[in-house]
């Protein structure tokens, strides 16, 4: 792989290293070449998703069948999910591929060609499942995490692919009935794509989609209220702030924007959230002034 011995180290020490290295990168090497066989693909799907390595990605995208073994392990689980009879088991198999899928997601040198492959999509199915038992529930979580490695880059192309595709109103789903955990990624994937100009502007573009949002985003504070999550709250005040920077979605949550936002409900809870209590009180300052929102480094889109 790309580490190298230390150079505080002496010469024998150094070989030493080097030869275990070697040995690793080797390893890593037959796992990526044992996921084209059946027979050791479950082990190798394993080993290699303990692997964090910087270059590892190229090698899985790069490597001939590698890309395919991983999508047959996703697709061979559609059976299970309807009706629900996802084992533990299959859960934790499906995850170690999508662990890889995710390493693949976040590096940019394969990042682009996973977005043109049209990967995410095979993962839709999985993130509209409403199984509550906790295979269904870590497949939902490890799924959320590749989209989430994905909008964490910050990148145009992401945003520009995800709304082409469902993958907002699968969140609003999760954010709506799923697990803590995964809610909370689900609300982050939504807060990225309002960060874009783009998103905010497609989510702004029709009352349906504003409403679903805003609807949305209104049943967790209710629920946040009675069982409080100071980092579920983050992102949840994070998206409103974004919404209140267009006109016609300030006027909109002016109207619907839920009480306990205004009236210190959530005080304990962000005492010691400095970040998320300037963002509310910027939220319900826009809000208060109905005209030019207060910026933080971003213009508000207009109507």
């Amino acid at each position: 792989m790309s580490a190298q011995p230390s150079p505080l180290m002496n010469p024998q020490q150094q070989q030493q290293q080097q030869q275990q290295l070697q040995s690793e990168q080797e390893k890593v090497y037959q796992w990526i070449n044992e996921l084209a066989h059946p027979d050791t693909r479950e082990t190798a799907l394993l080993e290699l998703s303990k692997k964090r390595e910087t270059d590892l990605a190229p090698m899985l995208w790069n490597s001939f069948g590698t890309a395919c073994a991983l999508l047959q392990e996703i697709v061979n689980i559609y059976p299970s999910i309807t009706p629900p009879t996802l084992t533990a088991h299959q859960s934790n198999r499906v995850c170690n591929a999508l662990a890889l899928l995710q390493c693949v997601a976040s590096h940019p040198e394969t990042r682009t060609a996973f977005l043109q492959a049209q990967i995410p999509l095979y993962l839709y199915p999985f993130l509209s499942t409403t199984s509550k038992t906790r295979p269904f529930e870590y497949l939902r979580l490890t799924s959320l995490g590749v989209i989430g490695a994905l909008v964490k880059t910050d990148e145009q192309e992401v945003i520009t692919f995800l709304l082409t595709t469902e993958i907002v109103p699968l969140c609003l789903s999760i954010m709506d009935s799923g697990s803590e955990l995964s809610k909370t990624v689900a609300t982050f994937i939504i807060q990225k794509i309002l960060l874009d100009e783009s998103g905010l502007s497609y989510i702004c573009q029709t009352y349906e989609r504003f409403s679903h949002v805003a609807i949305t985003l209104g049943k967790m504070v209710i629920q946040l209220s009675k069982d409080p999550c100071a980092r579920l709250l983050k992102h949840v005040v994070r998206c409103y702030l974004r919404l209140s920077d267009n006109t016609r979605a300030r006027k909109a949550l002016g109207q619907c924007l839920p009480d306990q936002l205004r009236d210190g409900t959530f005080a304990l809870c962000l005492q010691d959230d400095k970040s998320t209590k300037q963002w509310l009180q910027m939220l319900l300052k826009n809000l208060e002034l109905g005209a030019t929102p207060q910026q933080i480094g971003m213009s508000p889109l207009g109507s």
